[in-house]
């Protein structure tokens, strides 16, 4: 360095005066009280470039080398800070983590940190090439190791102590320039998502309120690739509206069948890792969390998953479930395979929406050969009703609306299937199961089918429409089995039951039988409705259920 660059600096300490070079001091102590922890140890260092050098040196791990070949940014950083920490793993651990597709720590929920004031958080890796270069030579120096001596207003020190303090005051400067920056950018992502959420909601209608939009696995609204998902996007959102949840919970018979099966079979989920598809609130997580499960994935794509997290840390089983935000088939779980799939992916007439296609999506890729997925059976029953005050309400009453004939509505109102509740005593036939489903064994082309049908009919009446039903079974391997059911000879569940009007009444005696054939199959324009078709006494009737 120039004589010319040394009088520069003793002039440049000159015109510090007392109350500044105190502030430095103030700002230096404050400084070194701040200890970055090791990312797989408790032991703590000054910055987190020497945690760097530990993990190199005590964990074979370099830090820098895994960003590198992850491609990480600042962000990708956080998330993998947030996710080493929150997982509790070890380097051995982290190594042997899939490092092809996205990394695991991909998902939002790792920009919350795991600890506020982890420095780690603040390291900016975009940079990591100028920093390692500035900042080496301060973070081989002791921080109290300046000779000073004070003499009235002067302080003298050596010439190199004095370059060292003014090189560390310049990095402390530009160490909190770049974590305000940082901070401020997380900040603005942050609302960004914010608005974004509040926009997809206020657009998004939650359905009536008997629950009629019913949706499951939500939260990332694409598909990983920042593509979006145009088909799910409403039904991923419409979960992320707490009505939704409080009127499943409320269902007891829905809510308390899964209960009693788990609690009551704890020797099934005991050690036993669960995978839980479409965790909503996490209820059925902390049920087989509580039942002595070995650890609990819950998945869900909706934004409920962040009060789930909530929920499972208020009541101390954070450390039991692990929640992943995202879509089932775009994810990959940190676990290779699991034991249990729980998950409530039933919907009206039992298969609308198609949540149990995610659910065999899960049994086929994540579940052992000897693994079961609960329920474990499932099947769809037919009946017909007279229920002339419906059928009036719903297709009579456009013959005269105010005065004017709305005939020709009928036609329209009659083709949408709709979800109520029927009085047991409306039903006018025997019952007859037309779909049985194994859930560990069924496919996806289970999932649309022709079934012949025939109902005898009990009493002299006329019938007004076709009712569908399910029933659900926990049985598999259970010494306490639970059986549920959707009927209307059973206590009602916000499931209902579906009713397919028929346009004209038909009369019918007692005895009489009705054969026929009902057809089930995706709509191809909306993959989570149905078109159910009834063919009957040469006639064809056709519903929509959307």
């Amino acid at each position: 360095m120039s004589s010319e660059k040394y009088a520069d600096d003793e002039e440049e300490l000159e015109d510090i005066d007392d109350e500044d070079l105190d502030d430095a001091w103030i700002e230096t102590d404050e400084m070194d009280t701040l200890q970055t922890r090791c990312l797989f140890c408790e032991k703590t260092f000054p910055t987190p470039d020497d945690v760097f050098s530990h993990c190199e040196i005590e964990h074979e791990f370099k830090v820098l080398k895994v960003c590198e070949k992850w491609k990480l940014d600042c962000f990708g950083f956080i998330k993998m800070v947030n996710f080493i920490r929150s997982q509790g793993l070890s380097a051995a651990s982290f190594k042997d983590l899939q490092t092809t597709g996205s990394p695991p720590w991909s998902s939002d929920e790792f920009m919350k940190p795991y600890d506020p004031e982890d420095p780690m958080l603040q390291y900016d890796i975009d940079d990591q090439e100028d920093s390692i270069t500035e900042t080496q030579p301060v973070l081989t120096a002791d921080l109290n190791g300046f000779h000073h001596k004070l003499e009235g207003d002067h302080v003298t020190m050596t010439m190199r102590d004095h370059r060292a303090l003014l090189e560390r005051l310049r990095v402390a400067e530009e160490g909190s320039r770049r974590a305000e920056e940082n901070l401020q950018r997380v900040m603005e992502d942050m609302e960004n998502i914010r608005v974004r959420t509040r926009e997809l909601m206020l657009h998004q209608s939650t359905g009536d309120s008997d629950g009629s939009s019913r949706g499951h696995t939500g939260g990332h609204l694409d598909n990983g690739e920042g593509e979006e998902l145009e088909g799910d996007d409403p039904y991923f959102t419409s979960y992320g509206h707490f009505s939704i949840h409080e009127e499943m919970l409320k269902d007891r018979v829905r809510t308390e069948s899964y209960r009693d099966f788990i609690y009551g079979n704890p020797v099934v989920f005991k050690d036993k890792v669960v995978l839980d598809v479409g965790c909503g609130t996490g209820i059925l997580s902390m049920f087989a969390a509580q039942a002595g499960a070995r650890h609990v994935y819950a998945v869900d794509m909706a934004d409920i998953i962040y009060q789930a997290m909530d929920i499972a840390r208020e009541n101390n089983l954070d450390d039991k479930i692990t929640f992943i935000k995202g879509k089932l088939e775009d994810i990959t779980l940190p676990v290779e395979k699991v034991e249990i799939i729980i998950s409530e992916w039933m919907g009206y007439f039992l298969l609308f929406e198609s949540m149990l296609d995610s659910v065999l999506f899960a049994r086929a890729k994540y579940l052992k050969h000897d693994g079961v997925v609960y329920p474990d059976r499932c099947n769809i029953s037919l009946a017909a009703i007279s229920d002339p005050d419906m059928h009036t309400a719903h297709v009579t009453y456009w013959e005269n609306v105010y005065g004017f004939q709305m005939s020709c509505m009928k036609t329209c109102v009659v083709r949408e299937a709709s979800v109520e509740v029927v009085k047991p005593e409306r039903v006018v036939t025997d019952t007859c199961v037309i779909k049985d489903l194994d859930v560990c064994t069924c496919g996806l082309a289970d999932l649309q089918f022709t079934a012949n049908f025939c109902l005898t009919v009990t009493r002299n009446t006329t019938i007004t429409a076709f009712i569908g039903y399910f029933d659900v079974f926990f049985h598999k391997s259970a010494e306490q089995k639970v059986y549920f059911s959707t009927g209307p000879h059973a206590t009602p569940t916000h499931w209902k039951q579906t009713v397919f009007l028929l346009d004209q009444p038909m009369q019918c005696s007692k005895g009489d039988t009705i054969e026929g054939v009902l057809t089930c199959r995706k709509n191809r324009k909306d993959p989570r409705s149905l078109i159910i078709t009834f063919s009957f006494d040469g006639k064809t009737f056709t519903y929509n259920m959307e």
